[in-house]
């Protein structure tokens, strides 16, 4: 492949050095000493020649894996063929909420001398092209001259080409530059970009240091967004004689120079894209400040990248290819920080940038994300926490004030309508799990920031006090999953609703508290609600909005214990369970609802009729971490109330929450009965659902009884259970619902895979963890390559599947870095 170096890998970044001249200088260093980065070429593939706007994989990932840094919002790849070579191919741009390919490449360098005669890169004697963490890089050697391009980011808008020309002979050398590009004229296989928006206005036009290209406005709420003032600009600090082509919104830049005997030469081209004219104000005095001394951003850039190695890497012992694996989770990371842009306030961490859902900043992604990049990104780490606190509910909040204190799930650059915004991905129908105390923790670990603690104490306090006023149906301190008060949810007077997808109401389901509302929608008061979900995916026979946004709540969107299983599932259940009988199968599968209300009567929202084990485990370990930031803050009471609590807490998932048949924790039903049974328990343990990871929640938080830990253990090191090819999947094999290419059914997401290996070791199993750990990074496909990290594995064949370039799969292999892959002691 021609990608494979040439030249040695000491080369690096550091042939490009922190010595780059702005001019002729015949006595500049051509090498430099390796810098970290150099070391670790190609840990992702990079490499990819676009042809059309949505560049789609399988998955509905763009296929290509983009460099991003500095928060930018568009992104380059390597060129995939020698026809591209000269030039970094891309942009991607991440227009508003979807990340799109705009140009197959905008920038491309041709050679000769002032006698005609050509250079094509192809007939170099020698050539280089690689990525570095921070870097692409592309070199070519010829008898007279050696051509270098490297690729950084300047700015959070702004990309800088250094293109490198230096003089390997005795006398001057003079050289004509060309360069060229044009934009991406299709939109995927099928349509034209003007056949799918014909209305849509694309020009390019000169400026005083290059060209720019202007996008009308477009509001394609589900595919691209544009402001009407977006704009993408190419500037360089040699003046170039510039040609249009408006009708193929295209161009040619012209440019001689000279260069000295033995002497070099370092032009810089900027690559900016800003959504809006009032971004291009906000960032003009950083563009005129990289236009003066790009060197210097250049350098910060390569001195950025060595620090973030140097921090992150501390793990010291190991082997290098998995080094390499906690790398591409660092570059991850970075690649998917997003600055601030729209209405994301603060830098965030986006789940993947070539996802097509995926641009835009999550509750418990963050904290996962926060959690890792506390150790070589802190700054990066705490505005991603604040980015989301930044919409923390306020008492006097115009659309939702009953829930004051809730931290929302999804914040994207464009709002809902209700907020004014006219996005489709913006989510206030629930929230995530209570994990941001234990970033935040950690950060605080990382960096003994004590203003930090202070700043967001208070936050989390009305963060932890919300889940007991709004998801506590029956009042005794045990939380439930559920919903907000939403147009998704309920009707105008805060009745639920939802559609029968039968041509008649299944027989059983009681509407006598109802209200027909026509097309197949009935709105509902007076909760129990029951619903048989026969099909996966949310997307039951009977469609409820508040089932969708209890399961979103968990993060685990569609697992087993939310009422999911299969038509064919549910059969063979009923055959094995009930002889056949399909309807008391059904049984054990029907979800019930409750509202939610304040003590003044009003509706607050939904809680789903179990209580949670994983939730509740999660909060009890925010008690104790809330304990010790009160420690820290100075406030005793505080400290004691919460650990108080968290031991209440811990003693009821002992108690009620753990089935010792079966030796697991599963959720309970609250209201299948008044009555409690010996232990004070009410209701019924959800274990006909089977087993899932909320079961080892427990060992994770430090609050299950030892003896209890241990019987968890057995079950998930069996090979019968959970212990596959890929260990620690979303379902158990045994679970009636298991599937292992269904989101939270059976596959493998890396977040629940850390929390089991890491509960583990709480409990003094570390061999066992560290065995499970060996079996995810030999098994797991695209590790050890240079594949992006994926959303989750396949547990039977380690396949990769979902998105591509995953932030928290990123994350949790960055903590198993640090935690698992050294020796112990």
């Amino acid at each position: 492949m021609f990608r494979k170096s040439l030249l040695s890998i000491a080369l690096g970044v550091a042939l490009f050095g922190l010595t780059a001249c702005n001019g002729n200088d015949s006595s500049a260093p051509t090498t430099a000493t390796p810098t970290l980065a150099s070391q670790y070429q190609d840990v992702i593939d990079r490499s990819g020649t676009p042809l059309q706007f949505r560049d789609f994989d399988s998955y509905s990932n763009l296929k290509y894996n983009p460099l991003l840094d500095l928060g930018a919002w568009h992104g380059f790849l390597l060129p995939a063929g020698e026809s591209e070579w000269g030039g970094f191919t891309g942009p991607m741009v991440i227009a508003e909420e979807y990340s799109l390919f705009f140009a197959s490449e905008l920038d491309k360098l041709t050679l000769s001398d002032e006698g005609g005669r050509q250079y094509p890169l192809t007939a170099a004697s020698k050539h280089d092209i690689h990525a570095i963490p921070g870097a692409l890089i592309q070199r070519f050697e010829f008898e007279p001259f050696t051509l270098e391009l490297e690729l950084r980011y300047g700015d959070a808008r702004t990309a800088l080409v250094r293109t490198r020309l230096i003089n390997n002979q005795d006398a001057p050398l003079t050289l004509n530059l060309s360069w060229q590009g044009e934009l991406l004229q299709q939109w995927d296989a099928k349509k034209t970009v003007a056949e799918q928006y014909p209305d849509w206005t694309r020009t390019i036009s000169q400026n005083e240091q290059g060209v720019e290209f202007q996008f009308g406005e477009l509001r394609s709420t589900w595919n691209m967004m544009q402001s009407g003032s977006a704009r993408y600009r190419i500037d360089r600090t040699l003046p170039t004689r510039t040609t249009l082509d408006e009708k193929a919104l295209g161009y040619v830049s012209e440019a001689s120079l000279t260069l000295a005997a033995k002497g070099q030469q370092d032009l810089y081209t900027l690559q900016s894209y800003v959504h809006s004219s009032d971004e291009a104000s906000r960032f003009e005095q950083s563009r005129q400040a990289l236009l003066a001394n790009p060197a210097r951003y250049f350098d910060d850039s390569i001195r950025r990248w060595e620090g973030y190695l140097e921090r992150g890497l501390s793990n010291q012992g190991i082997s290098e290819s998995e080094r390499r694996i906690a790398v591409k989770a660092m570059e991850t990371l970075n690649g998917n920080w997003r600055s601030p842009a729209g209405n994301i306030l603060h830098d965030g961490v986006t789940p993947s940038n070539t996802a097509r859902w995926f641009d835009g900043v999550w509750a418990w992604d963050s904290w996962k994300h926060a959690y890792a990049m506390a150790h070589f990104n802190p700054e990066v780490a705490k505005n991603n926490v604040r980015a989301m606190y930044d919409y923390q509910i306020q008492p006097d909040d115009p659309v939702r004030p009953q829930d004051a204190g809730m931290v929302i799930d999804a914040v994207f650059y464009n709002k809902l309508s209700d907020r004014g915004g006219d996005g489709g991905n913006w989510n206030e129908r629930d929230t995530k799990p209570p994990l941001s105390a234990w970033a935040i923790w950690e950060i605080y670990s990382a960096t003994k920031d004590k203003a930090f603690i202070a700043e967001m104490y208070p936050k989390l306090q009305a963060y932890h006090d919300w889940w007991y006023r709004a998801r506590d149906n029956n009042r005794n301190g045990i939380i439930e999953y559920g919903a907000t008060r939403h147009v998704e949810h309920n009707d105008e007077f805060g009745n639920i609703t939802f559609k029968v997808q039968y041509a008649s109401v299944p027989a059983g389901l009681d509407l006598s508290s109802c209200t027909a509302e026509g097309d197949g929608w009935y709105a509902c008061a007076g909760m129990p609600l029951y619903q048989k979900v026969l099909s996966v995916g949310g997307y039951s026979d009977m469609d409820i909005g508040a089932q969708h946004g209890a399961g979103w709540e968990s993060g685990m969107d569609n697992a087993a214990r939310f009422g999911f299983i299969e038509q064919d599932q549910l059969k063979r259940y009923a055959d094995k369970t009930y002889g056949g009988d399909l309807a008391r199968a059904r049984q054990d599968w029907n979800v019930a609802f409750f509202e939610n209300h304040e003590d003044d009567g009003s509706l607050i929202g939904f809680s789903i009729d179990q209580e949670s084990v994983e939730l509740n485990a999660f909060l009890a370990k925010e008690k104790r971490i809330l304990a010790d930031m009160a420690d820290l803050l100075g406030k005793p009471d505080d400290a004691s109330r919460y650990r108080e609590g968290a031991t209440q807490l811990a003693g009821y998932i002992n108690t009620c929450l753990f089935d010792e048949a079966s030796g697991f924790y599963y959720d309970r039903q609250i209201h299948q009965g008044d009555v409690a049974d010996a232990n004070g328990c009410v209701g019924k343990l959800l274990t006909a659902r089977g087993r899932g990871p909320e079961g080892w929640s427990p060992l994770w938080a430090e609050v299950a009884d030892k003896e209890k830990a241990a019987r968890v253990r057995e079950v998930m090191l069996s090979s019968q259970e959970f212990n596959t090819k890929v260990p620690l999947g979303t379902a158990a094999l045994t679970n009636p619902a298991y599937d292992p290419n269904i989101y939270w059914r059976g596959r493998v997401w890396l977040d629940q895979f850390y929390f089991g290996v890491k509960g583990l070791e709480n409990y003094g199993y570390r061999s066992d963890a560290q065995m499970l750990v060996n079996k995810l990074f030999s098994n797991a496909e695209g590790l050890a390559g240079s594949g992006p990290i994926r959303e989750n594995y396949n547990p039977e064949t380690g396949a990769m599947q979902g998105a591509s370039n995953f932030s928290w799969s990123s994350a949790h292999l960055y903590m198993l870095y640090r935690n698992f892959l050294k020796k112990e002691g």
